[in-house]
């Protein structure tokens, strides 16, 4: 298990965020990325994408609330055993959930090594 401080943790989400393309992170419109310490239902979940993937959604689409991306910290530094192992980690699970945003399923993102 790895420790760090909530605002380290952060910044690895950060991190992940700067391996996506500018284009797609300018299509992030409307979309919450926040850190929680763990999945009530699924204490081992390491993040989630709560919302309607841009696939899915038609003209019409109301945009009353946000998108949300859920990054478990707990997890992510339970399943780690070194610091540059969580900083990996991290990044594929951002990387990974706002994939999911953009309608990739989790076998695609498997594919291109982002599972």
């Amino acid at each position: 298990m790895v420790e760090v401080t909530d605002e380290e943790f952060e910044q690895l989400v950060d991190r992940g965020l700067a391996l996506i393309p500018r284009k797609f992170l300018d299509s992030l419109d409307n979309v919450a990325i926040v850190v929680e310490d763990h999945n009530d239902e699924d204490p081992s979940l390491l993040g989630l994408y709560h919302g309607v993937a841009l696939t899915e959604r038609s003209v019409e689409w109301p945009t009353f609330l946000p998108d949300k991306i859920s990054i478990y910290k707990d997890a992510l530094c339970a399943m780690c055993r070194t610091h540059d192992e969580l900083v990996e980690e991290v990044a594929v699970t951002v990387v990974h959930e706002i994939g999911h945003h953009f309608g990739i399923d989790d076998a695609r993102l498997h594919e291109l090594g982002w599972g």
